[in-house]
Formats: structure tokens, C-alpha cells, sequence
């Protein structure tokens, strides 16, 4: 059974819009958000073992450490979120 929005994917210039969309803006942009999330996690990692005597610098790096977790997962959340778009509209965004 095709969903409401099937038409749309079955449009082949709608479809390579769409491809060329993610391919081009989407995936990179998740990309670096990703590894800037997950820079975030090694820099409060790294703040957390060398000044772990510190309280305001544990709290810190604790800190880092959350924000990096939660940003790693929105990009996984939005890499999903895309995904099941492209699936709903019968476009693989991710070839």
C-alpha cells in the first residue's frame, strides 16, 4: 500500500531535487554538527581527568560532557528524522 506522498517520490525531478538537497546541504551540515558535538564530549573529557581535583573545572567538564552527549544525539535523531521523510515520500535520500 502506497502512502499519500508516494507521487511525490515517483516524480523523477522531484526526487533528484531532493537527493541533491541532502547531498549537497543535509548530510555535511549533520556531519559537522556531529563531529563538533563530538568534539565538545573529548574537550569535556579531557578537561574532567586533567583538572579533576577541581570542582568548578570537574563541573565544567561534566557539563561538556552532557551537551556533547545530547548534540551527538539530536544529529542521530536528525539523520533519522530525514531518513523516514525520504522514506515517507519514496525518496532514498542516503544512496
Amino acid at each position: 500500500m502506497e502512502g499519500p506522498f508516494a507521487k511525490i517520490g515517483s516524480n523523477p525531478a522531484i526526487s533528484s531535487l531532493i537527493t541533491k538537497i541532502v547531498d549537497a546541504i543535509v548530510t555535511p551540515l549533520i556531519t559537522f554538527l556531529f563531529f563538533l558535538a563530538m568534539l565538545v564530549f573529548v574537550w569535556g573529557l579531557f578537561g574532567l581527568i586533567s583538572k579533576g581535583d577541581d570542582p568548578t573545572a570537574r563541573k565544567e567538564g561534566q557539563n561538556h560532557i552532557l551537551w556533547g552527549v545530547i548534540g551527538m544525539f539530536i544529529m542521530i535523531s536528525a539523520y533519522g528524522i530525514v531518513k523516514v521523510i525520504g522514506n515517507t515520500v519514496g525518496v532514498d535520500p542516503f544512496r
